[in-house]
């Protein structure tokens, strides 16, 4: 007998599937323009080479809808050797599909598709800025203070990314003009490469870093100077966004292009969300996760023949 456990690390992420609209999880409506809906396909395809598989169950993450992005269900396709297609929530922000397999013979193919429409809109720059605050730690809801402390890669603790934010804001006035201070610091400082991951403070001593670690500096930066801020991922990118109050008492979440073509409280992206946050618990996994990964478990594999396993997260049309 023999068992596997996949563990795919690159992954992320609708009426029926999880409408996502908490009123804490706000962006205001006059700064939504230019909809645009994209086509996107999730799933898990299985191929049973020379060995039978027995009790298979895969997970995926899936999209879920936002204030700037609305999701359903346009098409769904399964083989005859799926049980069922459950769905569940990891935390308050990522929604995965789990595929239930019992059995897949020697040869065959198991396959479990849906196909999402996301809706997504331009988020354009606020006016008003110079009314923005940083909110008090009560005034913060608490599903979001754990976007005040340290994640994985995004060390919030290290003396030095805790020196460097305090010296970035010390003489600027007002909340907006403190976060953009962080945002240029990185973008001028940190030179963009792509390579294996690490974490903030290894950018920040290398003093470079992909669309990952300049995410997560600035990151680091906002939640040391007590501004929440988070990654959202998105096919092939991250991005971050951060936290501030309005004039009202209402917080309001504002995203940022930190590697990239400059875009500070704006966001003209089409690709689909798939999720949001940093510091995850995930059932398979000992500690937190830094995004909810794709899994796949096969109970038995008699003959020690390994499968094929292709997850599936392809943009269909836009």
């Amino acid at each position: 007998m023999r068992k596997l456990l996949i563990v795919f690390m690159l992954a992320l992420p609708m009426p029926s599937f999880g409408q996502f609209l908490d009123e804490e999880n706000r962006t205001s409506s006059d700064q939504l323009a230019y909809p645009k809906p994209v086509q996107l396909q999730v799933g898990i395809v299985i191929h049973a080479t020379a060995s039978p598989l027995k009790g298979v169950q895969g997970s995926t993450p899936i999209p879920i809808e936002w204030p700037e992005q609305q999701v359903k269900v346009i098409g769904e396709k399964s083989s005859p050797h799926v049980r069922r297609i459950s769905y569940e929530m990891v935390g308050d922000t990522v929604k995965r599909m789990v595929v239930h397999i019992p059995f897949v013979r020697p040869g065959d193919t198991a396959e479990a598709l849906v196909t999402f429409e996301c809706t997504r809109y331009h988020i354009m720059e606020p006016s008003g800025t110079e009314k923005l605050t940083i909110p008090k730690r009560k005034q913060i809801p608490p599903a979001f203070r754990k976007y005040l402390g340290p994640s994985p890669y995004i060390e919030t603790k290290h003396s030095k990314i805790r020196k460097l934010a305090k010296s970035i804001v010390q003489d600027k006035e007002g909340a907006w003009n403190q976060v953009e201070a962080m945002y240029d610091w990185v973008r001028n400082n940190i030179t963009y490469k792509n390579g294996p991951i690490k974490g903030a403070y290894e950018a920040l001593k290398d003093g470079e870093g992909d669309c990952e670690e300049m995410s997560s500096l600035f990151i680091a930066l906002c939640r040391v100077n007590g501004i929440p801020a988070r990654t959202v991922w998105i096919p092939g990118h991250c991005y971050p966004e951060f936290y501030l109050m309005d004039e009202s008492g209402e917080g309001k979440w504002f995203p940022c292009q930190v590697a990239g073509t400059r875009a500070f409280g704006s966001m003209p992206e089409y690709r689909p969300i798939l999720q949001k946050g940093d510091n995850f618990k995930m059932p398979e996994k000992k500690g937190r996760q830094r995004y909810v990964s794709e899994q796949l478990k096969v109970a038995d594999i008699p003959g020690g023949n390994e499968p094929k396993i292709e997850f599936v997260r392809e943009i269909l049309a836009d």
